[in-house]
């Protein structure tokens, strides 16, 4: 099925709580934007996110860190697109190292997990399929 995996920095402006802790809405955006990717590129419209029907929060994020969040197309009915996501951190702030150090993580931290569904209505699909 299709795929689409975006990759980006949580920034101050991300951070909701004390300690530089970014609110876990945060992952459910990065999810919505993957979601409009896969559809446009599956029907070639943005089409809707109707509901998300499972997140599972697992870690923590905070500013500085490096999230991937991924999704993948596992159904397509007649209108609607089911979806799977998953978001990992992949590099960390280092502050014991220099105020500016980072490390990549050897291996990355699932953060959020998520499955939801999309809807593209008939009349707005203008291809189906990668």
């Amino acid at each position: 099925m299709t795929k689409s995996l975006i990759r980006l920095r949580m920034g101050t402006n991300d951070a909701h709580y004390a300690g530089n802790l970014v609110d876990g809405a945060k992952m459910l955006q990065l999810f919505g934007d993957v979601a409009t990717e896969l559809l446009i590129r599956h029907d070639g419209d943005e089409g809707l996110f109707v509901a998300y029907d499972n997140v599972e929060f697992l870690a923590p994020v905070y500013a500085g860190d490096y999230i991937e969040a991924e999704g993948e197309i596992v159904n397509v009915g007649n209108t609607s697109r089911k979806m799977t996501f998953i978001a990992r951190k992949v590099i960390a702030p280092a502050p014991n190292a220099g105020i500016t150090a980072a490390e990549v993580l050897a291996e990355p931290i699932i953060v959020c997990r998520a499955s939801g569904t999309c809807v593209v209505p008939k009349d707005k699909q203008r291809r189906v399929g990668p």
